[in-house]
């Protein structure tokens, strides 16, 4: 039985991070047409889909889930140089700043340094493929990508683009992934781009 405790303070830190990503200025509009703040929007998605996924996620995989992308218009791609090297760079110092960010919420909410330190690796998605719970997480992002994401990112690349993306997606999730990813709801362009790259 959980410790309620332990509950109202998941509870209070789920909601931290929302407040961090409700300061985003970008926004998205969700399935009613409202509009909310692009991260805090996907964070949200993130847990619904963690939820769904693997219901009985630990208290850490809910966390991560929720801070995996916490605060990440304060780095823009546009800082860096628009090549791989600088992607690289993007993504390795959005991860660093993403789990510092968790870690300092989690410290002023009262949780333990082997708790923090099991977010940030999460977060940091080390041991992919290796560590269970490391690929639930990559599972629900690239869930989270194909269900809510994927028919814009569409419209903006050719169809050779989006089966390479498509097929690396595919490549880092697991065998549970793959036959969500099949279940999910999607536009008949985005299927048929899915079942060309991962044929």
């Amino acid at each position: 039985m959980t410790n309620p405790n332990n509950t109202d303070r998941l509870n209070q830190t789920l909601a931290a991070f929302d407040e961090a990503n409700r300061q985003d200025p970008r926004v998205d509009h969700d399935e009613q047409g409202n509009e909310v703040p692009s991260e805090l929007l996907y964070a949200q998605r993130m847990s619904q889909t963690l939820e769904s996924f693997r219901p009985d996620a630990s208290e850490a995989l809910q966390l991560a889930a929720r801070c995996q992308h916490i605060e990440r218009w304060k780095i823009p791609r546009e800082d860096y140089p628009m090549d791989r090297k600088g992607y690289l760079l993007w993504r390795s110092n959005l991860k660093k700043m993403h789990g510092e960010r968790a870690a300092e919420i989690m410290q002023r909410h009262g949780y333990d340094e082997e708790t923090i330190d099991r977010v940030v690796m999460l977060v940091n998605k080390k041991q992919l493929k290796r560590d269970d719970e490391v690929q639930a997480l990559e599972d629900v992002i690239c869930l989270v990508f194909l269900q809510y994401y994927f028919d814009e990112f569409r419209e903006k690349h050719s169809e050779e683009k989006l089966i390479d993306i498509v097929a690396k997606t595919w490549r880092k999730m697991s065998d549970e992934g793959h036959e969500a990813a099949l279940k999910l709801s999607m536009s008949p362009e985005s299927l048929a781009i899915i079942q060309k790259a991962v044929a």
